[in-house]
């Protein structure tokens, strides 16, 4: 398989593990631009580095409007240093707010941890009051 090969939708799906409504969603947002031959749609080496990106991106948590502007500034002419730095900008913000939501998420583990303990402690001293009753 050479690099260039077109691909069809079935291809695209089975290399980059996503349905064909995803492929289409792509494609009506912009984002992707299969060539079309009636119904059949063709994916490029072009298309497959943009889904490739697009899939990243949202793994990261990158809101598609941040995608899109990311993979227009790919063709600003200066060897993709703009894009580059924009990325980096918008990946600073991601990680300081997926760091802000672990943080969140572990305390409010820890307070679910304490509650449990509490409950565990009520429910030996009801058994035992039990017993004792009984």
């Amino acid at each position: 398989m050479t690099d260039d090969r077109i691909m069809t939708i079935r291809e695209m799906c089975d290399a980059f593990d996503v349905t064909p409504r995803t492929l289409r969603f792509y494609e009506a947002k912009e984002l992707l631009f299969p060539i079309r031959e009636g119904q059949k749609r063709l994916f490029t080496k072009r298309d497959r580095a943009r889904l490739k990106l697009i899939l990243r991106g949202k793994r990261f948590g990158f809101s598609l409007e941040e995608i899109r502007q990311l993979l227009d500034l790919y063709h600003m002419g200066d060897q993709q240093h703009t894009q580059l730095a924009r990325t980096y900008e918008i990946a600073q913000q991601r990680l300081a707010d997926m760091e802000s939501q672990r943080d969140e998420l572990n305390q409010a583990i820890d307070e679910l941890k304490e509650q449990m303990r509490w409950g565990e402690k009520m429910l030996a001293s009801m058994e035992q009051n039990k017993r004792a009753a009984g």
